[in-house]
């Protein structure tokens, strides 16, 4: 018997821009996508029929207070972190990881906040900053996001004013690294870990660039993976083929892994 397409929910907050991408590069990767709008008449109790969760970029109630503290008190992320329980996953892409922090699903070792994604601190510019930069998969463990065979370092682009990951528990990096769950980490074109600038292109500590929950189902990452998975996406796409260009970027690899995750769970 074939196993069951995973069904993915892509959450639309007010004020978000990435939802379009989000959900084809779900369904590309085998999955079905729908992109769930959250308004008052929205019952989280509609999230039970899925599988996972896309929270993507964008500014989420135009990240009034701090970026994503408004949509982390929106009562769907209650029901979220419930499902995440249940080991469903969570993909938080630039504002949504920024909302996965502020819930404290992530890194979720204790049941509050423990991070912040802070302004850049940037040589160069002052707030929002995008530009293409390079991630190194370090974690040991198979999860939710590596199962296919994530490359060592993929390509990939970021867009954000706050984007740092940061706090001010010195013992919870040195944990975060016991556990295996810091999953990517800004690096340069051929894997050197450089803490400084442009390397490191918002100041996070550690090079911290994406983060899992222990149980390794929740991903909040900052760069994002959805705007380099096709090669033509990438920045050097005209110089291969038409053909080429259409075949997918290592960064789908993130996708597949989704899909091969829960096939095994749901069949």
């Amino acid at each position: 018997m074939a196993n069951k397409t995973p069904k993915i929910a892509v959450i639309w907050f007010p004020g978000q821009n990435c939802e379009d991408e989000s959900k084809l590069v779900c369904e590309s990767a085998g999955m079905k996508a729908d992109i769930i709008v959250v308004n008052s008449s929205v019952d989280p109790k509609i999230l039970e029929q899925y599988d996972g969760f896309f929270i993507g970029g964008g500014w989420s109630y135009e990240d009034r207070i701090r970026a994503g503290a408004i949509a982390a008190k929106d009562p769907i992320m209650l029901k979220i972190k419930e499902e995440a329980k249940k080991l469903k996953v969570v993909l938080g892409v630039c504002n949504g990881a920024q909302i996965l922090v502020e819930t404290g699903i992530i890194p979720g070792l204790k049941d509050k906040v423990q991070l912040a994604l802070a302004p850049n601190t940037n040589p160069k510019i002052s707030g929002y900053y995008n530009t293409w930069v390079y991630v190194k998969h370090e974690c040991k463990k198979t999860n939710a996001f590596n199962i296919a065979g994530v490359d060592e370092v993929m390509h990939i682009p970021v867009a954000h004013g706050e984007g740092r990951f940061t706090t001010t528990d010195k013992e919870l990096i040195k944990q975060l690294i016991k556990n295996d769950q810091i999953l990517f980490r800004y690096c340069d074109e051929e894997g050197n870990i450089d803490e400084k600038y442009p390397v490191n292109p918002n100041g996070a500590v550690y090079n911290i660039a994406g983060i899992t929950n222990k149980e390794g189902n929740v991903l909040a990452i900052m760069p994002h993976p959805e705007r380099a998975s096709w090669n033509k996406q990438l920045p050097y796409y005209e110089q291969h083929s038409f053909e080429e260009n259409e075949k997918a970027a290592p960064c789908m690899k993130i996708f597949e892994s989704i899909r091969m995750y829960l096939e095994k769970r749901i069949k």
